[in-house]
């Protein structure tokens, strides 16, 4: 009898669509949106997903407030503007009370580390943060120590991967080194960190190697196979992925640190703004990526677990676009919480839509287009470059969903978005009698007009998977009862 009613409650959990997640992977939460997701819906939408670990860019109150009592496991972030502040110990201390410890408590925040700056040596950056990482990361982790929280949440900085590299005369991973410029300063950060069992933090993305490299060989960004892999001491390299975090591998080998545990806090691919950026190049990425981490394949220097955070969870529409349209397209969901394409967290191949986001509030069902009955059209240039200016138009761009769009396309789709960031006021649909305001979906093929959330989003959250996971405990305790 209890045999029957397993199954029965097994079926119960599978009808209910509960989703499992490969071990050690998490996502990026980043916030840098002109109408951000309530926090609590986003929180929602991690744990419909299954997902368990987050890491965060900074450490928002109303992020952390609703990240409280659901066990997730966080990296908080210190924004690479407030490294200069961390120099100073005591606001550094001060920093981990408000923020580290005001949570740990019994159903509190479950954080677990904590990122010093964002790629702070970037060479892009012109050594601006060169002087103060290292000392804000010694303050940091010494201020947890002394907080009496060191032993389980470990400080780390989230490095872009040309902090290394291989030689030209060489170009293997075995080859590789820290960049000469900062080899003295990363051989201290490495010993810090390893003193302190804490983890390196790297970001990698497979994309960046394409874009603007027409040379570089394509196949060898995804995990499929390439016809020419790179050989290396009898390794034979069939992605970049391997390729780059190897170099690393040989990097930290070279400092005296070769098995110093790395962690990948970015990879991913985005899905606009490029003529590599879609969601079909996305879906072979993920699709190569998450088996290879639930199997714990590793990497050939580095073989087994690896902790991966994917980036990102959310497209975010007022991020710097100097890197690259793309740069606003990076999430496995689009702006609202739905998905994008089918994947699969777990990595067993059970590629399916990801749980949308739920009690999404929107405004209304009106989009601003442009005017056919405009007669002078001597401004509409200057027009659309000012509706650009303040809204997010990378869709148009090159190689993007909506760069087939004719001229009045082109001025709908400025048009509407700029109307839809300023919350759809009348005033915002003029542009000196250009457009108009329609309830008609002005949407075209694959160009999507969208209609933006409410900046007042209902604070009323309907039934979810974790109370219907309530019910199901209950169904579970009958069972075996």
């Amino acid at each position: 009898m209890k045999r029957v009613c397993l199954f029965t409650c097994v079926g119960f959990l599978g009808l209910l669509g509960f989703i499992s997640v490969a071990e050690g992977l998490g996502v990026n939460w980043g916030t840098q949106a002109t109408h951000k997701l309530p926090p609590e819906v986003v929180v929602q939408l991690l744990k419909d997903n299954g997902i368990q670990k987050v890491k965060l860019f900074d450490a928002d109150q109303s992020t952390m407030s609703a990240l409280a009592g659901t066990g997730i496991e966080v990296m908080v972030a210190i924004p690479n503007n407030q490294l200069a502040v961390m120099n100073d110990y005591d606001r550094a201390k001060q920093w981990v009370r408000r923020n580290i410890t005001r949570y740990n408590f019994n159903g509190g925040v479950n954080i677990k580390y904590v990122a010093v700056g964002n790629e702070p040596f970037l060479t892009s950056y012109n050594n601006s943060f060169i002087n103060i990482t290292f000392p804000a990361l010694q303050n940091i982790q010494n201020a947890l120590n002394e907080a009496s929280v060191g032993d389980t949440i470990k400080a780390t900085v989230p490095l872009n991967a040309d902090v290394y590299f291989s030689p030209p005369d060489n170009p293997v991973p075995s080859a590789g080194r820290f960049r000469t410029d900062i080899s003295g300063l990363m051989t201290q950060i490495v010993q810090f960190l390893h003193n302190n069992n804490a983890p390196f933090t790297v970001n990698i993305y497979p994309f960046l190697s394409l874009y603007g490299n027409d040379d570089f060989p394509f196949d060898y960004a995804f995990f499929d196979g390439v016809t020419n892999p790179i050989a290396d001491n009898g390794i034979s390299y069939t992605n970049v992925f391997d390729a780059n975090f190897d170099t690393l591998v040989s990097a930290l080998k070279a400092a005296g640190y070769g098995d110093m545990t790395i962690l990948v806090g970015e990879v991913g691919w985005p899905t606009e703004g490029d003529k590599n950026g879609n969601s079909n190049l996305a879906y072979r990425f993920y699709n190569g990526l998450l088996p290879r981490l639930a199997a714990n394949k590793g990497t050939p220097l580095r073989p087994g677990f690896i902790e991966v955070y994917l980036f990102s969870l959310l497209d975010e529409d007022a991020k710097s676009i100097a890197p690259g349209n793309f740069e606003r397209h990076w999430g496995i969901f689009r702006y609202n919480g739905q998905p994008k394409f089918q994947m699969d967290l777990s990595g067993q191949g059970q590629n399916r839509y990801l749980v949308g986001a739920t009690n999404v509030q929107y405004l209304p069902q009106r989009w601003c287009v442009f005017n056919p009955n405009a007669k002078d059209l001597s401004k509409l240039a200057a027009n659309i470059d000012y509706a650009c200016t303040f809204s997010d138009c990378t869709a148009l761009g090159y190689g993007s969903s909506c760069n087939s769009l004719d001229a009045q396309g082109n001025a709908s789709y400025a048009f509407n978005m700029y109307f839809q960031a300023q919350n759809q006021k009348d005033l915002s649909c003029n542009f000196q009698g250009l457009a108009m305001v329609t309830s008609q979906n002005a949407s075209q093929g694959n160009c999507n007009f969208i209609i933006q959330i409410a900046s007042s989003s209902s604070s009323w959250w309907g039934p979810s998977l974790s109370m219907v996971a309530m019910a199901f405990i209950t169904v579970l305790a009958f069972c075996f009862w």
